[in-house]
């Protein structure tokens, strides 16, 4: 009876601390899908994953809506893979049959928030039931929707977003009108290259050259007197220039796939962003250079821009939100969301910095609170919480401490002291740029789950079963010998 009673008890103890293999089910209920089902449903979830991709998605948002597509209509065993330039969706077929793998090249990222929050919009409604054939053509429809708004329009809007960060520097009416030229040109000589189909990186370098070129031929008119441009100031029109042609990096994207996991996605898009942002550097130096051999040099200022009075510093960043909103061909809601989300931004800014933090912690702070509210907001309005995020820290953006450092590299004249001036701009530029993308990725993580919970709109499975085209059937696996047969359906 003793020696019963312990080996009962060392099989408890067994068991407690080891899986029984008896226990797993010896068959399962399995979908029976053909394969033109399987092939259609796939090569849905694949286009869309691609064309979110394009549309400015981060590399998480994508696979989770591609096989979300995968799953609503049967298929349990897809793997979908996202590159920086790629997406490939594979299905086992259960782990027997060959698999059937589909692979789609993506093209050059160009922002559209309006096609995203259409796709984001499809992929809930697939989710609540929509018909194969109904997605497809509806996504087809999305496809070929063309970009909101015309062209003269988002040229339009990239010069007001350089006015707006000249009204945060408390720029005069005449600082602000020569901004707007300043960077209408530049949008216009950027519009011109892109339809010849330049690259980016010297469509960078062309529109930096170009707004320092206006920019010393402003300097010089002001040296010689000549009115209204004796009280315009130099760095408030090339920094605003510069926040400009960085508005469209997607850093908050690089910064989410490289947090997430998306290594490879995240170091393409960190590349792209490191190019771009040298093709502004090159530029802007190449434009000194020739202005210094033609002795109308600039002289580098020796402290930071003050800001403006407190209404115009929210005045502007609401204007910057706004307008990087419209040339990323955001609707109406985004643009009021960015709006609202741009004065949030602003004021986590301002409050850190009047407790006397320095501008990378503040920057941190204002993106950190922004991109919370957003992500919460943008769940229960139905939008892109890339798009408003974007829209809002852009304010942030370091333009000022960018072009002061490359400045002071240009005219130091070998003087030690100036390089390190200099170098101290460019470090803290560069500090401020990671403690934005920290801060909105950041943002993010958090404010998502708030905003699913607060909204009710946690992700449920369906209690009844989703039909496919000629019926879901249903196949057991062959039982092994002795095993009874259970029979089951297949529920969502």
């Amino acid at each position: 009876m003793v020696r019963e009673r312990s080996w009962r008890m060392i099989d408890t103890v067994r068991r407690a601390i080891h899986a029984d293999p008896s226990d797993r089910a010896l068959t399962e209920a399995l979908p029976v899908i053909d394969d033109q089902m399987a092939l259609r449903a796939m090569d849905l979830a694949m286009r869309v994953a691609e064309l979110m991709l394009s549309a400015g998605a981060s590399a998480k948002e994508v696979v989770i809506a591609a096989l979300g597509i995968a799953r609503a209509y049967g298929l349990r065993s897809v793997h979908v893979d996202v590159t920086f330039n790629s997406v490939s969706v594979s299905d086992h077929r259960h782990g027997e049959d060959w698999p059937i793998t589909l692979m789609r090249v993506v093209r050059s990222a160009v922002p559209d928030h309006s096609k995203l929050q259409a796709l984001q919009a499809l992929v809930r409604d697939i989710d609540e039931g929509l018909e194969l054939g109904a997605a497809r053509s509806r996504f087809q429809e999305i496809r070929r929707t063309p970009f909101r708004y015309r062209q003269p329009i988002v040229i339009l809007s990239q010069a007001l977003l350089a006015v707006g960060v000249g009204m945060m520097f408390g720029a005069s009416a005449q600082i602000l009108a020569v901004t707007f030229v300043a960077a209408l040109a530049v949008a216009l000589t950027q519009a011109g290259l892109a339809r010849l189909q330049v690259p980016l990186f010297f469509s960078q370098i062309a529109g930096a050259f170009v707004l320092t070129a206006v920019t010393v031929l402003v300097a010089m008119f002001a040296r010689m007197g000549v009115e209204p441009f004796s009280d315009v100031k130099a760095t408030i029109v090339v920094s605003s220039g510069i926040v400009l042609m960085l508005a469209g990096l997607a850093v908050v994207g690089a910064a989410q796939d490289a947090i997430d996991g998306f290594s490879l996605t995240a170091g393409g898009r960190i590349l792209e962003l490191t190019v771009q942002t040298l093709g502004v550097v090159l530029g802007i130096l190449v434009g000194l250079e020739l202005a210094g051999t033609l002795s109308i040099g600039m002289q580098p200022p020796s402290e930071p821009l003050p800001l403006g009075p407190l209404p115009a510093q929210f005045a502007g960043a609401v204007l910057v939100a706004v307008a990087v909103a419209v040339f990323n061909g955001a609707g109406a809601r985004i643009v009021i969301v960015s709006a609202l989300l741009g004065m949030i931004a602003w004021a986590g800014f301002a409050l850190v910095s009047a407790a006397g933090m320095d501008q990378a912690s503040a920057s941190f702070a204002g993106a950190l609170v922004a991109s919370v509210v957003g992500a919460m907001i943008a769940h229960r309005l139905h939008v892109p919480s890339v798009a408003v995020t974007t829209a809002a820290i852009l304010p942030l953006v370091p333009g000022a401490a960018v072009f002061r450092g490359l400045l002071g590299l240009v005219e130091a004249g070998g003087q030690a002291e100036h390089v390190l001036f200099a170098t101290s701009s460019l470090i803290t530029a560069g500090m401020v740029g990671i403690a934005l993308a920290a801060g909105a990725t950041l943002g993010l993580f958090l404010g998502s789950p708030i905003g699913r919970t607060i909204g009710g709109v946690e992700a449920r499975r369906r209690a009844v079963s989703r039909p496919t085209a000629g019926g879901a059937n249903i196949v057991m696996q062959k039982p092994e010998p002795g095993a009874a047969i259970h029979r089951g359906r297949v529920r969502r």
